[in-house]
């Protein structure tokens, strides 16, 4: 898909809006990034973190070989050494453990390819179906309660729904920050049509707000009460579409008596009369009706009730399988949806079957496997449980960082180092993961490998290979396929090529799947050559034929939906509040979530220049009134604690938050800022059907953090800090930047920081004053390294300054003379 100007089709790494991107290798080597003006996806629109993609695909931090964990550190090894080791060491926990003691984490980063592999060997041949995705911790309350209502994990709707409703609704969904493209096109509908009114849900009075006609200020969890009390207005104002509930639908009754038990639940909602009243008679009297969720509902130990008290109002009103209507779920991830395709969670089969008897032995004849797994495995977090308590021996992490991401981090980690051996696959070399590995094996990242990935919309496209690969990377699905090989499963995993796995992919979404036995069917891209695997166009599910071009499929419309008499189910769910509550010890409510220009652990993100302006470091959104009376100060850092740890985050003061809640983001970790990863505070809550962690609803204190000394250190390459109280790391322009501060005095952090800096230097130069100390090392004619401490804050104009040495070229006696004006 290379036109004659060079400029390559392939697909964003980041959410699951799946954007369309053309990218062209320049001269310089550098990667130039644009947005694809035909894919139906974007238009050619990116956000911030697109448009920054040609920053991240440079190899700092890469791992380039495999590696191998000895008494004294990792040394590199050749893959022959690795894949048998991997091989050898499965087998023989298998043989002496049984199947259930090996597990693989993997990741919506996978392309759909490498899920489809890992989850065929997993659950085909190690006869286990110990296989999660950390896409547990994003989705998967929407697939139980899109598969208790509809029969199957149906998202029936279109990006073009958007455009065509009359009111959108945003639940738990930032729009504006986690998914910029379909916001912007929320903005751009509503320019084109006055009456299409935006109704944002949410604790937080977040970005999404600007562009809404309404905000309920939701309490935090309360939205099964809200919904409930809509189906119960609903039926009291006469405004049931009846003649779809009668053909449609079963189990009306039942969800209407659960919903109005639920009245006396109605002040946990936080809202006025007034406001509920407008909502109601908003969503009563519009015809085309969208209600979007995302995070805030999924994420929570009743998210998959939240899920069905949604899609009940909308199949109370028929406002579903018609344009404009339904209700969506968007994904967090690039592949979350192609993860769900090819059954990398514990508790599916591959191409949406489950496990039945029927399902089983259909995938076990289409794979010829005789080790065939016949129960659901281990969620995300019993997995780990599992870990801890001995019984898996061996686990596989895939792409994916759950050291930070999963919550109660410190219970992560005392897994991991207990399991006797750990196998992690990544591109990056040091995470806060891949400490605990026995066997690190370098993986290909965006860029450099090879696929497709399906979006929110159920919309496949290509990711396409742009540049070669650093070192020995190699793709997932091949490091998978060359371990089962030498596991003695040489056949069945034979792929020349990912459009392969593909077609193999492809042909069990159609096996036995001629009529409406399952919404997947790939029959029409199951015989692609390999030429047109390459220049395969998006294509949205189900594909009876292969698309010749751009097709926009929205499912239900004809009222039939994949339960065995074909009616949708209502399903009866009642509020329940969170199990753990606020109290005298913990009197606050933290929520988490993102940030706009930042993404899920910052391995790629955090490479970006650019990217680290926006929010450069850990902050606490928190309401005025809360940090008066929590004696926290804007600008100035807190530490958030609860009975698990702490962490510390800048505090912003803002009337968008609710009194006596807090907002923190979960990007930072380990290795970007020290002692400021919220993971570590949530506590391990989940839903009780799908498994996924509460992370929105967490009891907390907060408090000052007083600061005596301050520091901007300058680095070519990432340095080890060691203990210091607070530093925050970010890529600039030739360097990367610790802004630093600790509750020692300035002679004591100066002590500190200089026995970190190794780097070799053939000059140095030195100045003080009563509030400065400066010190800059000199190699080759070029800064290696600069430290300047300072006993109050660091000015903004004054870090500026520092930054710019490193980006310029600058005369050596011009620039030491403006060191040592700086340090008077």
């Amino acid at each position: 898909m290379r036109d004659v100007e060079g400029w390559i089709k392939t697909t964003c790494a980041y959410c699951g809006v799946g954007c369309g991107v053309e990218a062209r290798v320049l001269a310089s080597g550098r990667l130039e990034i644009r947005g694809d003006q035909q894919h139906p996806a974007n238009f050619g629109k990116l956000c911030t973190k697109g448009i920054a993609l040609g920053d991240t695909v440079i190899h700092d931090g890469r791992l380039m070989s495999p590696q191998l964990k000895q008494p004294d550190g990792f040394v590199d090894i050749d893959w022959e050494h690795a894949l048998n080791r991997v091989a050898e060491q499965f087998s023989q926990i298998i043989g002496e453990h049984g199947p259930d003691a090996v597990a693989f984490y993997v990741s919506g980063q996978l392309l759909t390819e490498d899920y489809y592999v890992a989850n065929k060997l997993i659950k085909g041949f190690l006869g286990t179906a110990n296989i999660d995705s950390n896409s547990r911790l994003c989705m998967a309350s929407a697939v139980v309660g899109q598969k208790r209502a509809f029969g199957m994990d149906t998202v029936a709707v279109c990006y073009q729904d958007i455009e065509q409703a009359e009111l959108v609704i945003l639940v738990g969904s930032n729009l504006a920050w986690c998914h910029p493209v379909l916001f912007q096109r929320l903005i751009v509908a509503k320019q084109n049509n006055a009456a299409l009114q935006v109704i944002v849900i949410d604790p937080r009075n977040n970005e999404s707000c600007d562009i809404a006609d309404l905000h309920l200020a939701i309490a935090p969890g309360s939205d099964v009460v809200l919904f409930n009390q809509l189906l119960a207005y609903l039926a009291a104002q006469g405004e049931l579409d009846q003649d779809f509930i009668a053909q449609h639908t079963q189990h009306f009754e039942q969800a209407y008596a659960s919903a109005s038990s639920d009245a006396q639940a109605v002040h946990d909602i936080g809202l006025s009369e007034a406001e509920c009243q407008a909502f109601f008679e908003a969503f009563a009297r519009t015809e085309r009706v969208l209600t979007i969720y995302s995070q805030g509902v999924n994420q929570s130990s009743q998210g998959s009730d939240k899920v069905n008290s949604i899609i009940n109002c909308h199949l109370a009103t028929g406002k579903i399988g018609k344009p404009g209507c339904g209700p969506f779920s968007i994904t967090g991830q690039p592949n979350a949806m192609g993860g769900r395709e090819v059954g990398a969670l514990a508790n599916t089969l591959a191409a949406h079957m489950e496990f039945n008897p029927q399902d089983i032995e259909r995938v076990a004849s289409f794979w010829q496997a005789e080790h065939m797994a016949t129960e659901p495995g281990l969620k995300a977090l019993d997995m780990f449980e599992a870990i801890a308590a001995g019984k898996i021996k061996a686990l596989w992490i895939m792409a994916t960082n759950p050291v930070v991401s999963l919550p109660d981090s410190s219970k992560i980690k005392r897994a991991l180092e207990k399991c006797p051996f750990v196998v992690v696959s990544d591109c990056i070399e040091k995470t806060a993961t891949t400490q605990f590995a026995d066997v690190l094996l370098p993986a290909q990242g965006w860029s450099e490998k090879s696929g497709t990935v399906t979006n929110s919309e159920r919309r496949i496209s290509r990711q396409r290979r742009l540049l070669a690969s650093p070192g020995q990377a190699k793709p997932d699905w091949w490091i998978i396929s060359q371990v089962a090989q030498r596991m003695g499963f040489k056949e069945q995993f034979s792929y020349a090529h990912e459009g392969a796995v593909f077609k193999e992919h492809a042909a069990l979404t159609a096996l036995d799947n001629q009529g409406f036995e399952r919404d997947l069917n790939l029959a029409g891209l199951s015989h692609l050559s390999g030429s047109e695997y390459q220049q395969l166009l998006p294509q949205q599910w189900p594909v009876l034929k292969q698309q010749r071009s751009v097709s926009h499929q929205r499912l239900f419309e004809d009222g039939r939906f994949y339960t065995p008499n074909r009616k949708a189910n209502f399903v009866a769910v009642t509020y329940r509040a969170p199990s753990i509550q606020v109290c005298a010890d913990f009197p606050l409510i933290l929520n988490t979530g993102r940030t706009r220009d930042h993404w899920h652990t910052m391995t790629r993100t955090g490479l970006s220049a650019r990217l680290a302006t926006h929010m450069p470091e850990p902050y606490l959104l928190v309401h005025p009134d809360t940090a008066k009376k929590y004696a926290v100060t804007h600008g100035l850092l807190a530490k958030v604690s609860n009975r698990h740890g702490d962490c510390m985050s800048r505090v912003i003061e803002t009337t968008s938050m609710r009194r006596d809640e807090v907002f923190v983001p979960i990007h930072w970790n380990e290795l970007t800022a020290s002692n400021s990863k919220p993971g570590g505070l949530i506590d391990a809550r989940a839903d009780r059907l799908s498994g996924q962690p509460e992370f929105k609803f967490t009891p907390v204190k907060i408090a000052d953090c007083p600061m005596s000394s301050f520091a901007l250190l300058l680095v070519r390459e990432p340095v080890e800090l060691g203990q210091i109280d607070y530093w925050v790391r970010r890529k600039t322009t030739g360097a990367y930047l610790y802004q630093i501060e600790s509750q020692q005095s300035l002679q004591g952090l100066d002590e500190r920081i200089h026995l970190a800096l190794t780097t070799a230097r053939s000059r140095t130069i030195q100045a003080a004053s009563a509030n400065h100390r400066l010190c800059a090392a000199i190699d080759n004619n070029q800064l290696s390294w600069l430290y300047l401490a300072a006993n109050q804050g660091i000015a903004e104009p004054t870090m500026q300054q520092v930054m710019a040495w490193f980006a310029e070229d600058k005369p050596l006696a011009e620039l030491e003379q403006d060191m040592m004006a700086l340090a008077q």
